[in-house]
């Protein structure tokens, strides 16, 4: 007899096909009901982990052991003439037939009646979210953070990202993209405060109480989620949720295929707005609906680019120019990759003057498809302002964009920026001061308004600051380099040189060392550093190069190396006009030459009033 027949005489192909029928069925109970009960991606994975490992168990029992009428004995022990593997098999048919008849009735009510929604019910217990990053955190009470003692606004929310529940866990771009998207939404309602991405982000992959979300975030409510992607098909379940008390305001699944993720979209800002009874000034807002795959690879090249290194960035550019492949005319994959080109130029990943030519084009591009594209004009702004030094350009365009997102903080960031390159330091403070108010756990918003009070000279305040920024992350880029700085202004020169060998990342760490050993009198020591430091930095770090011959005291190289800053096109050059370090030297003539070439002399002029 072969082994096929012998499997076939055993009833081994009859309990495999009986075993993945089963499994089948069991995984579709098991998406159901973790769904409903908020359960963690990992828990489906287990079970699906667990069904697979049992199908070689089950065949090897059915290959050894034989059902007798005394009961389940080994094969070899029955002997062959009293054998009723036959019997069996017979039974086992009817068994598959059953199953088989249970799977199809399931497929055709999931298939075409769409599944049932979930019924909001309320939590017995506070909400969770399962959600990704840091370590929470006590916050340090800053003057930056004072928060008022008053309960948050009742129409004020934050989206938290949704959870990629996929079995093969490779969707999270998918789900956090869907999230976001969902927040840009919401956030152009007037009569809605939306706590920013940076925020609502940080608490993901954290079983973190809602309340202490929305304690942190200074938001009323709370919305959350998972994703779930098969081929073409998906499941998001969305759920709104009021903080203060954990009960579901508002539930629902969808189960759709991916063409209808931007009515699912719209379904859920439009439910969020009836949940909180919110008076729309005008029309909802709606997605804007393109070509499926360009907008999944769209998600695909945000999610790199918010990552924000060499090779993500590079993951990014591909991204959007897939998306375009499919959807040439979609303006915001042309504004994703304006922004992806600058950001790969002014870190030297792409040459200086053909990365900004290529992000230029891409942004005109956007702006030709839609005028009216707020991050389009934020892109364009950027390089009018890093790269072409046109700051009354780089005004209009950022401008227009907080005019058509005022809520954007990326737009609010820049602006902020500008304003600080163009001496209007006090406006640059008010202005990151918003941007931590919108994003309370942003540290970059920090970073930006400490360098912004430590131009204006208001140390305290910024030492304040960078002592929140750094409780919460010891090790944020060129923060303890800037507490170094503020602590070299006020003269404690020992503390100064400490915080700036705290300092993680290498370039700033040598930066503020050279600094403050010069400050400190030690020429030989920091001269024996420089050599090796310029050898290494030279041909894209001249503005540093010149700050540090400023501590030095040698004018004629603090010149030489800003007159090479601006020949390299250097990102820092800008910040001469107020920059503390520098601008001691403004009383020498080379001063406002350099500044005529910067476009910053009748700036500075302004300053000096």
């Amino acid at each position: 007899m072969s082994i096929i027949e012998e499997l076939r005489r055993r009833n081994v192909f009859r309990v495999g096909i009986a075993y993945v029928v089963i499994t089948w069925l069991l995984l579709q109970v098991a998406d159901v009901v973790l769904n409903n009960i908020d359960a963690p991606g990992w828990v489906f994975r287990a079970i699906l982990l667990v069904l697979v490992m049992g199908f070689p168990i089950a065949l090897l029992f059915a290959w050894a052991f034989e059902m007798t009428p005394e009961g389940l004995k080994k094969e070899k022990d029955v002997d062959r003439s009293q054998s009723i593997t036959q019997n069996t098999g017979h039974k086992l048919d009817l068994v598959i037939i059953g199953l088989m008849g249970v799977a199809l009735v399931y497929f055709a009510w999931d298939k075409f009646l769409g599944g049932t929604d979930d019924v909001a019910m309320p939590s017995p217990t506070p909400a969770t979210s399962q959600i990704d990053n840091a370590d929470p955190v006590e916050p340090v009470a800053t003057p930056a953070r004072q928060q008022a003692a008053t309960a948050p606004d009742a129409r004020s929310i934050a989206v938290l990202p949704f959870v990629d529940m996929s079995p093969e866990g490779d969707q999270e771009y998918l789900s956090d993209g869907i999230a976001e998207e969902l927040l840009n939404l919401l956030v152009q309602i007037p009569d809605l405060r939306v706590a920013a991405r940076t925020s609502s982000f940080s608490f993901k992959g954290e079983n973190v109480n809602i309340d202490e979300v929305a304690s942190e975030l200074r938001v009323a409510h709370v919305l959350e989620g998972s994703v779930r992607k098969a081929g073409n098909r998906v499941r998001i379940t969305a759920q709104l949720i009021k903080a203060d008390d954990g009960y579901h305001m508002w539930s629902e699944t969808f189960d759709r295929t991916l063409d209808d993720v931007f009515a699912i979209q719209d379904e859920i800002s439009a439910a969020v707005v009836a949940a909180l009874k919110i008076r729309l000034l005008g029309d909802a807002p709606k997605s804007v609906e393109v070509n499926p795959e360009a907008y999944a690879l769209y998600l695909q090249g945000r999610y790199f680019y918010m990552r924000r290194t060499q090779k993500d960035w590079e993951k990014a550019a591909r991204a959007f120019e897939q998306a375009l492949e499919f959807e040439p005319d979609y303006a915001a994959a042309w504004a994703g990759l304006s922004l992806v080109f600058a950001a790969q130029a002014g870190q030297s990943y792409l040459e200086l003057h053909a990365g900004y030519v290529l992000a230029r084009e891409a942004a005109n591009k956007a702006l030709e498809l839609d005028p009216g594209h707020a991050e389009a004009y934020a892109a364009l702004g950027q390089i009018q302002m890093s790269y072409d030094w046109d700051w009354a350009g780089a005004e209009a365009s950022l401008s227009r964009a907080l005019e058509l997102a005022p809520g954007n903080l990326h737009v609010l960031a820049e602006m902020a920026v500008l304003q600080r390159f163009i001496g209007n330091l006090d406006v640059s403070i008010e202005l990151n001061r918003r941007a931590v108010e919108l994003d309370p756990l942003a540290l970059r918003g920090y970073h930006q308004l400490g360098l912004a009070l430590i131009w204006a000279e208001r140390l305290n305040e910024a030492l304040d600051v960078y002592q929140y920024v750094l409780s919460l992350n010891p090790e944020y880029t060129s923060s303890n380099l800037s507490l170094s700085r503020i602590l070299l202004m006020q003269g404690s020169l020992e503390e100064s040189m400490a915080a700036a060998k705290r300092e993680q990342e290498p370039f700033w760490r040598e930066f503020g060392i050279l600094i403050n050993l010069y400050a400190q009198g030690r020429t030989a020591e920091a001269d024996a550093r420089l050599v090796n430091f310029i050898e290494q930095n030279q041909a894209d770090s001249a503005y540093q190069i010149a700050t540090i011959y400023a501590f030095r005291g040698n004018t004629d190289k603090v010149f030489e190396w800003l007159e090479l800053a601006f020949v390299q096109r250097d990102g820092g050059l800008p910040e001469m006009l107020s920059d503390p370090f520098l601008n001691q030297f403004s009383d020498d003539p080379r001063w406002v030459e350099i500044l005529k070439k910067v476009g910053l002399y009748e700036a500075w002029l302004s300053t000096q009033t």
